[in-house]
């Protein structure tokens, strides 16, 4: 990945770290309980409208936009919002769900046949022990229930990302908000059924401000900016690649639920924060790679230009053509 694209990637993180203090405080503002699957539905339909009218449809087909929705949308975050709302704490949802970082690269492993580097297995191996560090720091406060219904959550996100790696979408932007338009409908239906209609019309007509400010949040931040651009990185770079940067999002939904809820980490879960800094490191930063790129643009004239207009090299030497539209809808996503 180039460092515009990294720096992104990290952009990204930033922003959906803050997300899960979002979602706590507009599922319980002002002492409230809003129905969980509603306000997903209620995110989602700040994502489509009017963004639809103005965005154009990505170049994939409806299986592909279909799934998406399905998977990196209404599962996940049907699924989340359903955890939290049962009492899983922001900072703890934020790190269980980079579960989907080992389910992604498994998934596009088996799927995709994307073999990632040795670099990259061990960048990710090192996050994932980030990761176990911090759970038992916090295990002693996570209910069961919750804690598995993040880590479904988790595995619909990874067949989410594989899905839209496979498709390819020019547009990260157009798959966000097209795909987007699955969700609504089906989870609103689910909380009439689960809440029972008159709770959910008593959540609508009384909703509060900080409610409607998480949505918009979740919505333009985290859906149309955050997922725009991941969506665009999937196309354009292997999932291996892409996929260790999530592991900076607990370390920003911890270090905000700590500011704003009063989470305070215990130091084994501090200690788990600096892991997974490392393994994104190890996973991602260029390291010898770049350089062997480097040497060898410095002695062939011809491949260096090549490099110049957006190709890279893996750690074996291999080039892999950059998407030339890149930094044209990556803008647009912001």
């Amino acid at each position: 990945m180039t460092l515009r694209d990294s720096l992104l990637a990290v952009l990204v993180a930033l922003l959906w770290g803050l997300n899960f203090v979002a979602i706590d405080i507009g599922l319980h503002a002002d002492g409230q309980n809003f129905p969980p699957l509603l306000f997903v539905a209620l995110r989602f339909i700040l994502v489509v409208a009017p963004w639809i009218f103005f965005v154009r449809k990505p170049d994939v087909g409806w299986k592909a936009i279909v799934g998406v929705g399905l998977f990196m949308s209404a599962g996940q975050f049907g699924l989340l919002y359903l955890a939290m709302a049962l009492g899983m704490p922001a900072g703890l949802a934020s790190l269980v769900l980079q579960a989907q970082v080992l389910l992604t690269v498994l998934l596009a492993a088996v799927f995709l046949n994307e073999r990632p580097t040795k670099r990259q297995l061990a960048g990710v191996g090192l996050g994932i022990a980030g990761l176990a560090v911090v759970a038992v720091g916090r295990s002693a406060v996570a209910p069961l229930l919750p804690l598995v219904i993040v880590l479904a959550a988790a595995l619909s996100w990874a067949g989410g990302n594989v899905i839209a790696r496979k498709a390819k979408a020019a547009s990260g932007l157009g798959l966000v908000v097209w795909s987007g338009a699955v969700v609504p409908l089906p989870l609103a239906a689910l909380s009439v059924l689960v809440d029972g209609p008159g709770q959910v019309w008593n959540s609508l007509s009384t909703i509060q401000g900080p409610t409607m400010l998480s949505a918009l949040y979740t919505a333009v931040f985290a859906s149309l900016v955050g997922y725009g651009i991941w969506n665009r990185l999937l196309a354009s770079h292997p999932s291996s690649a892409v996929v260790p940067f999530t592991l900076l999002v607990p370390v920003v939904g911890m270090s905000a639920a700590w500011l704003v809820l009063a989470e305070v980490p215990s130091p084994t879960e501090l200690a788990g924060g600096l892991l997974l800094l490392g393994g994104v490191a190890t996973a991602v930063l260029t390291g010898a790679g770049a350089r062997r790129q480097r040497r060898e643009a410095e002695s062939l004239p011809g491949l260096e230009a090549g490099l110049a207009e957006g190709e890279e090299a893996d750690d074996d030497g291999r080039l892999a053509a950059g998407d030339p539209a890149g930094g044209t809808r990556v803008t647009e996503a912001r």
